[in-house]
């Protein structure tokens, strides 16, 4: 989509929205944990410098896993992030309605729609997924039991690339608890580690719930 068109589909999205002419559904990936047990999690979570890149490929983080028939990861999480989401045989997304609670915009075709890693492939390489084995690298970049895969606006999502909470966060202010939330979360399960400054700025974050 071209930068004038984007332009204007977020701000006919945002005028429907204020006058109530869309009612999209808002993306909400499984196992968020309370702003308490979020804290709780945040405060286990072993502070190191991050590690070093070498070696670092997407390639290692195998995605899109098929998930059944056709239908892979990405198609599934469009699936249960968008509203009235129609698909072919093949499992892509012909029509449908994504709300993005990074930015508040809402969009109608799947290609204008990213699914994000909450915490990234690079930043979890960093934070201790170099020393796994290519399988559980599979299954955290395939993981959608927690919340670590969200729908969102494509270019949000290509300008966070691969940034922590330190350097990047949702532009939309009211989303921060709940991303600090699900970025917390990833973490504590995976078992991966934090900089100082990112659990200050998650910490920050959480401040907000």
């Amino acid at each position: 989509m071209s930068k004038v068109n984007r332009t204007i589909g977020v701000s006919v999205a945002a005028l429907a929205l204020t006058i109530g002419f869309v009612s999209p559904a808002l993306a909400t990936p499984p196992d968020i944990p309370t702003a308490a047990e979020a804290r709780t999690q945040l405060a286990s979570l072993t502070v190191r410098a991050d590690g070093s890149m070498t070696g670092y490929s997407r390639d290692k983080f195998p995605h899109w896993s098929t998930v059944s028939g056709s239908c892979n990861t990405r198609e599934e999480v469009l699936k249960r992030d968008g509203t009235n989401v129609v698909t072919d045989s093949s499992c892509a997304a012909t029509s449908g309605r994504w709300f993005s609670p990074y930015d508040g915009a809402t969009w109608t075709a799947a290609s204008d729609v990213d699914i994000d890693h909450i915490v990234p492939l690079a930043a979890a390489w960093r934070s201790g997924a170099s020393t796994w084995t290519t399988a559980s690298r599979q299954a955290f970049a395939n993981d959608r039991a927690r919340p670590q895969l969200i729908a969102v606006t494509d270019n949000v999502n290509q300008a966070k690339g691969d940034q922590t909470p330190a350097t990047w966060k949702p532009p939309l202010q009211s989303y921060w608890c709940t991303y600090a939330k699900m970025w917390v979360r990833t973490k504590d399960h995976w078992n991966l580690s934090v900089n100082q400054a990112e659990k200050d700025a998650l910490g920050t974050m959480l401040g907000r719930c």
